[in-house]
C-alpha cells in the first residue's frame, strides 16, 4: 500500500517502466506521461491504434441488493431511478447494452463530475449499472452515490482492476483479433461483457474523438491482455500527454478545467446530455438553474478558439473584446493534426458567435483569435448503418 502522499502504482506499472522512464503524478497515481514523444504518440493514435492505461479512473458497479425480487425492465428502472437522484440524464431510458455520458450536478446547477453510466446487455444483470467516474473525483462521487441511495443499492468499487483504452481507426481490427470478433460490430456508446482474459467489461467509447474501446480487466489478467494488444503491429503504448492533446482536438471537456462546481452543463454546451423526460420532470439537483438556461440561454458559453498566430493560449489566459474582459481560457495547447495552437474557453454569451474576433492576453500582450466550431478535429465514432 502506498504511503500517504506517495502516488499509487498502476497494476501494470512494471510493464510501462520497461518501456519508459517518463512518469508523473496525476490524481494520486504514478502515470506514464510519454513513450516515444507526445506528437508521435498523438499522430499514431489518429492513424493506427494507441493503448492507454487509464486505471486511475473510477470504474464501479451499482446494483440492487440480492433478493430484490424485481426482474427485467422493473429491476432496471428501480436501479436507474436511484442514480437519477444525482444526475440529469435519462438513465431509466437506457436500452440493454447502452452507455450514456452525464454529470453529477449540485443544488446550484454546477457540475461535480462528469461520468459514464452503462446498462449491461445481459438479461441477468437488469438490476445493475456500470459506472465510470473521473480519477480526481472518484472518492467524492462514490460517497455521494452511497449517501443518496443508502441501503437501497450496493456500490462495488472496481478501481483495483486495470482499465485500458484502445483508441484509433485500427482499434476495431485489433480488438476483434485479440479479444473477440464480435467487438468489431459493437456500436459507439455500448457495453458488453466477454469471457476472455478472465472476464472483461468492454465499452465502445473513449476520450480521444477516435473510435475505440475501454476495457476493464482484473489485475491478474491485465498483463496478459496488454501484452496481447501490444503485440499487434497496429498498437503502440500512449502516455497521458497525448491523451490530453487528443481530447483537446476532439473538443471534449476535462473536469477541473472546462467543468467545475460553478459551471452548468448548458454553459458547457452539454445540453444534449439532458433528455426530454428529465427536462420536463425537473427532478434533478440544480434543475431550476439548468432548465432556466435551457429556456433562455446561459450568460456565458464554452467555445473553441483558434489563435490567429502561433502563440498558444493555455489555461488561465484572459479573453478580451474591445479591451474588456469577456472570458477565460480553460484548456489550451498545440494541435498536431492542425499544426496550430487551439484553445477551449468560456466567453460572455454576446461574444460567443462563430467567426467572432477576440483578443487573448498572453504575457501581457493582446493577440488576435477567432471563435471556431468544436470539435477542432472531426470525431470518428462507429455507429452501424441502420437497414
Amino acid at each position: 500500500m502506498a504511503e500517504a502522499g506517495t502516488p499509487k502504482k498502476l497494476p501494470l506499472d512494471a510493464l510501462w517502466r520497461a518501456r519508459t522512464s517518463k512518469f508523473g503524478d496525476f490524481a494520486g497515481y504514478d502515470m506514464p506521461l510519454q513513450f516515444e514523444g507526445l506528437i508521435a504518440e498523438h499522430n499514431w493514435t489518429r492513424s493506427h491504434a494507441g493503448l492507454f492505461d487509464v486505471s486511475h479512473m473510477g470504474p464501479s458497479f451499482f446494483a440492487l441488493p440480492k433478493g430484490h425480487g424485481l426482474e427485467g425492465e422493473a429491476a432496471h428502472k428501480k436501479v436507474a431511478s436511484l442514480i437519477e437522484r444525482l444526475v440529469p440524464a435519462d438513465i431509466q431510458g437506457l436500452k440493454p447494452g447502452q452507455v450514456r455520458y452525464t454529470m453529477i450536478t449540485n443544488a446550484e446547477g454546477g457540475v461535480l463530475d462528469d461520468l459514464m453510466i452503462a446498462r449491461p446487455a445481459e438479461p441477468g444483470a437488469a438490476g445493475d449499472l456500470y459506472i465510470v467516474v473521473n480519477a480526481g473525483c472518484k472518492h467524492q462521487d462514490w460517497a455521494l452515490i452511497e449517501d443518496a441511495t443508502k441501503g437501497e443499492a450496493n456500490l462495488v468499487r472496481a478501481d483495483d482492476r486495470c482499465l485500458l483504452a484502445l483508441q484509433g481507426p485500427s482499434a476495431h481490427v485489433v480488438a476483434a483479433a485479440v479479444i473477440d470478433p464480435a467487438l468489431a460490430e459493437m456500436s459507439f456508446m455500448s457495453v458488453k461483457r466477454y469471457d476472455a482474459f478472465g472476464r472483461l467489461t468492454v465499452t465502445r467509447s473513449g476520450y480521444t474523438g477516435e473510435d475505440g474501446y475501454e476495457i476493464l480487466v482484473r489485475a491478474e489478467h491485465a498483463a496478459e491482455l496488454a501484452n496481447a494488444l501490444l503485440a499487434h503491429p497496429e498498437v503502440k503504448p500512449i502516455g497521458l500527454g497525448a491523451r490530453d492533446s487528443l481530447r483537446l482536438e476532439a473538443g471534449l471537456c476535462l473536469y477541473g478545467h472546462d467543468l467545475d462546481a460553478t459551471t452548468s452543463p448548458i454553459e458547457a454546451d452539454l445540453a444534449w446530455t439532458i433528455q426530454k423526460r428529465r427536462r420536463e420532470a425537473k427532478d434533478f439537483p440544480g434543475a431550476a438553474r439548468i432548465v432556466a438556461e435551457l429556456a433562455h440561454g446561459p450568460k456565458r458559453k464554452r467555445v473553441g478558439i483558434r489563435p490567429n498566430d502561433r502563440a498558444p493560449a493555455r489555461e488561465g489566459v484572459e479573453i478580451q473584446a474591445g479591451g474588456k474582459r469577456v472570458g477565460i481560457v480553460t484548456s489550451g495547447g498545440f494541435s498536431p493534426v492542425l499544426n496550430a495552437p487551439i484553445s477551449i474557453g468560456y466567453v460572455d454569451a454576446e461574444f460567443a458567435e462563430l467567426g467572432a474576433g477576440l483578443d487573448l492576453i498572453i504575457r501581457g500582450q493582446a493577440r488576435p483569435a477567432t471563435i471556431v466550431p468544436l470539435p477542432f478535429v472531426p470525431h470518428r465514432y462507429y455507429r452501424p448503418q441502420k437497414a
